[in-house]
């Protein structure tokens, strides 16, 4: 397995609170206790997860360590999804064979870009803080568009998207809320040049991540605090290139 990785999580559950706004992210509002979560106060320590341990790396089988250290090398950090996952070897392996067979195919029409924007919209639905920190800062990067994914997450109807963006995500939602799969729903991602495959795509995206929501989840998982500037600000080179 080879490639970026990435992935998870939502707090525990707070008291109902009045709803936000219609389609905002999270439906309702969490106390400051609850949403540890984001951890990002000056000074604060990160918590990876609040449930589980997470192995030394020397405990760790080999091949496990080695793509840790290799995504570390390219991205200069470890990604928290790597370190949690490794509390289960088998299930690691298994969880990035999948992720890069559907992530990292050569194959379609979903850019780097739409598969990121998949994952996001999905990810607020799901409630998953992990993802759509995580996915937002990897859709930053390969869009070149710093607010696209800041818009889906508050709502992806008033997003600036193109209508193949809509057709894509209206797709992927649909399955990641278990609806009814209609004829219609493969004719408007056709109309916008998706095919059958395409669909096949987007969908087992949503799947896929619907269920690396719901790890993220029950585990605690804690998005790392470098996705947060990530596609934000200009990285030393390409703030030489501009000058």
């Amino acid at each position: 397995m080879r490639g970026p990785l990435l992935r998870l999580l939502w707090p525990r559950r707070a008291s109902p609170r009045p709803l936000l706004v219609s389609g905002s992210l999270w439906g309702r509002a969490q106390t400051a206790a609850v949403s540890q979560a984001y951890s990002t106060q000056a000074g604060g320590t990160m918590r990876l997860t609040g449930r589980y341990p997470i192995p030394n790396k020397k405990d760790l089988p080999y091949d496990i360590v080695e793509l840790m250290e290799e995504v570390e090398m390219k991205t200069g950090f470890l990604p928290n999804v790597f370190s949690v996952m490794s509390h289960r070897p088998a299930e690691f392996r298994a969880f990035f064979a999948y992720y890069n067979a559907i992530m990292n195919k050569e194959t379609g029409r979903l850019s780097k870009a739409d598969k990121e924007l998949i994952i996001v919209a999905t990810s607020v639905v799901n409630r998953c803080p992990y993802c759509v920190i995580a996915h937002s800062a990897l859709h930053r990067i390969y869009s070149k568009k710093p607010a696209l994914a800041d818009q889906v997450v508050v709502n992806w109807k008033l997003a600036d998207l193109s209508e193949r963006e809509q057709a894509m995500l209206e797709f992927a939602l649909a399955v990641s809320h278990a609806d009814n799969i209609t004829e219609e729903h493969f004719q408007k991602l056709e109309a916008q040049g998706f095919d059958r495959e395409d669909a096949w795509d987007i969908g087992t995206i949503a799947s896929f991540f619907a269920m690396s929501n719901r790890i993220a989840h029950f585990i605690d998982m804690r998005p790392n605090e470098e996705f947060y500037t990530m596609g934000r600000i200009p990285r030393a080179k390409e703030k030489a290139e501009t000058l």
